[in-house]
């Protein structure tokens, strides 16, 4: 009888053994679409300031219509992105647009002194810090996750249940640029 149940004890601990791994798989999958949930969230929060922007500019430079296709295709692309590569994409586009935007502003001095302007341009900021930190946080529970799905044991337990690694929300080329500063 003893013997009988030293391997009933054994099959009991690589159960829950296999069990703490589901679960920590299970956890950080959650985590990433929370993350990535956060990340959405903030831009389309940018995405929806961008409209009372562009109206605020066009009222002082109604003359530069090609900068405002140019943020409203990007403002487009990102809300119709499906996935984190496609969003990435998006969302350098959509920065490179409002550089435009912005420059476009510098050649209005009134402009640069509206109050609704300046609210708008605090908030985009605010955002920007916020799609930063989301990125941030988001990058880490992929990283997290696809080192357990890495590693042995819990890289067998991931690909018998189907789990893959997920991709990272990298920068894009021109983000990687060094700033250059001209006095």
């Amino acid at each position: 009888m003893q013997l009988f149940l030293i391997p009933l004890g054994i099959l009991a601990l690589i159960a829950l053994y296999l069990i703490g791994i589901y679960n920590k798989l299970a956890k950080l999958k959650v985590r990433i679409d929370e993350a990535w949930s956060q990340i959405d969230v903030q831009l389309k929060r940018r995405a929806d300031l961008i409209p009372n922007l562009v109206e605020t500019v066009k009222g002082y430079a109604s003359h530069e219509k090609g900068v405002f296709q140019q943020v409203t295709e990007a403002r487009s692309a990102l809300m119709s992105a499906s996935n984190v590569k496609e969003a990435g994409q998006a969302d350098q586009q959509l920065q490179t647009a409002l550089k435009s935007l912005f420059a476009v502003a510098e050649a209005y001095p009134e402009l640069k002194a509206q109050e609704g302007f300046t609210n708008l341009q605090r908030e985009l900021s605010d955002t920007e810090d916020k799609v930063a930190y989301s990125r941030q946080f988001y990058n880490a529970v992929v990283r997290d996750f696809n080192t357990m799905l890495a590693t042995f044991p819990t890289n067998v337990v991931g690909n018998m249940l189907g789990y893959s690694q997920r991709e990272f929300f990298e920068a894009s080329e021109e983000e990687r640029k060094n700033v250059e500063v001209d006095f």
